[in-house]
């Protein structure tokens, strides 16, 4: 079986993280919006449940799930949605069907390419008014300031997919072709039309990350309004990504490991 209902795995990082991110005044999701994920070993992850919610999630709210089979599917050109839908199925609780969350080919695809521990899908406002803008491709592709790009590194862009095996075979995709150019996953991605997904080695990390594409966020749509968008020069910031200080910051402040 894939996907299974193990409460007991669940951390309370894992579960802290989801709450912190989940808090109304923060304005990252509402409803059933977003999920997070803990790589608990090498070939298992737990992952928000389908239909719960970040705000009142608790330990039952989780599924655990076998990563192998679910990048299978991603990595089968012919993989149908029901495929999907039976791969997350974790079974039957007090008479209500439980499965993993739709969006857990985005965690499983992180985890392809590099043990992530900690990843935080997310819907802010903010964000999403920019990558629903025709500035989506382009918003964050620049820095704008330097704790920005200390923080978020070289984020990746993703255009909107519907949410399933059509965007986790193109993230998967992307997310290849970023480690491909670069040598690292990002520690943000940007989902056109959707929200962002936070990668991180540790719970704190997936939040700082969180927060500061918010920030960014707001930061752009406040110099738009104020006449457009002045990038920092790239000759600037020329060399940051091969400075110990800059990397060891990076490290302590978005989790990402050397």
């Amino acid at each position: 079986m894939t996907a299974r209902i193990a409460p007991e795995l669940v951390g309370a990082e894992l579960l802290d993280l989801t709450l912190r991110l989940g808090a109304p005044e923060r304005d990252l999701v509402i409803l059933a919006e977003g999920n997070t994920s803990e790589l608990i070993d090498p070939d298992t992850l737990v992952v928000k449940a389908s239909g719960s919610s970040m705000v009142t999630a608790t330990a039952a709210d989780f599924v655990t799930v076998e990563i192998a089979p679910l990048l299978a599917v991603l990595r089968d050109a012919d993989a149908k949605q029901e495929a999907l839908t039976a791969a997350l199925d974790a079974g039957e609780v007090d008479g209500k069907r439980v499965r993993a969350s739709i969006e857990t080919l985005i965690h499983v695809a992180v985890r392809a390419f590099a043990p992530a521990r900690y990843v935080a899908h997310t819907h802010p406002t903010s964000v999403v008014a920019l990558l629903a803008s025709v500035h989506a491709e382009t918003a964050f592709t620049d820095a704008v300031y330097s704790d920005e790009l200390m923080v978020l590194g070289r984020t990746l862009f993703v255009p909107y997919a519907q949410p399933g095996i059509e965007l986790g075979q193109l993230f998967l995709e992307r997310v290849g072709a970023h480690v491909e150019e670069f040598g690292e996953v990002p520690s943000l991605v940007l989902l056109g039309n959707h929200g962002i997904v936070a990668i991180s080695d540790s719970a704190a990390g997936a939040e700082a990350i969180s927060l500061m594409a918010v920030k960014s966020a707001r930061v752009r749509l406040g110099a738009l309004q104020a006449g457009g968008i002045s990038s920092l020069d790239a000759a600037a910031t020329a060399g940051y990504f091969d400075r110990p200080d800059f990397r060891e910051r990076r490290a302590a402040l978005a989790g990402k490991g050397e």
